[in-house]
């Protein structure tokens, strides 16, 4: 018997009057909770779609980077994924103990590690094609909807990365 989903998040409030500060610490008014939760409600969906594949949704990242991209060095790879290498390891381990990838050594850098899909890994890909309609149709937004948020995402990302910087 499966859990019941949570109740939605509900949007974010409008910004709080000057001189309140105690509404800004209400978890509604929170865009990373928003973040969180939105990621989460991700994971599910994801899980649920890559269950026949016997993919994780840090699986399907890796192989999505890697049927894009090529053969890449492990620093790469993680640096893509903004992964560290404490967490990229044991992904990538299991994607090759299940016949998915191979890495192996660089002959230009024995320092470097490539990592490549196998055939099998390749021929993954085609199974995982109905996937990202799947995602787009759970979302219950519009392709320009989609856009539009990946786009501002992207540009949230940035700006917190170089404040990260700064501080």
């Amino acid at each position: 018997m499966s859990t019941p989903p949570p109740p939605p998040t509900p949007p974010i409030p409008p910004t709080p009057p000057p001189g309140e500060p105690a509404e800004w610490l209400r978890l509604d008014r929170q865009v990373c909770f928003a973040l969180h939760a939105a990621s989460r409600a991700f994971d599910a969906v994801y899980r649920r779609a890559l269950r026949d594949l016997g993919l994780t949704y840090p699986q399907y990242l890796v192989m999505l980077v890697l049927w894009e991209d090529g053969p890449l060095p492990v620093k790469r790879l993680g640096e893509r994924l903004r992964l560290d290498s404490g967490t990229l390891s044991p992904l990538l381990k299991r994607l090759e103990g299940a016949g998915l990838v191979r890495r192996e050594r660089s002959a230009r850098d024995e320092r470097s590690v490539l990592v490549r899909p196998t055939e099998a890994g390749a021929a993954l890909r085609e199974r995982t094609a109905p996937v990202p309609r799947q995602i787009t149709e759970a979302t219950g937004l519009s392709l320009a909807e989609i856009h539009d948020l990946a786009t501002r995402l992207t540009r949230l990302t940035a700006s917190l990365d170089e404040a990260a910087a700064r501080l």
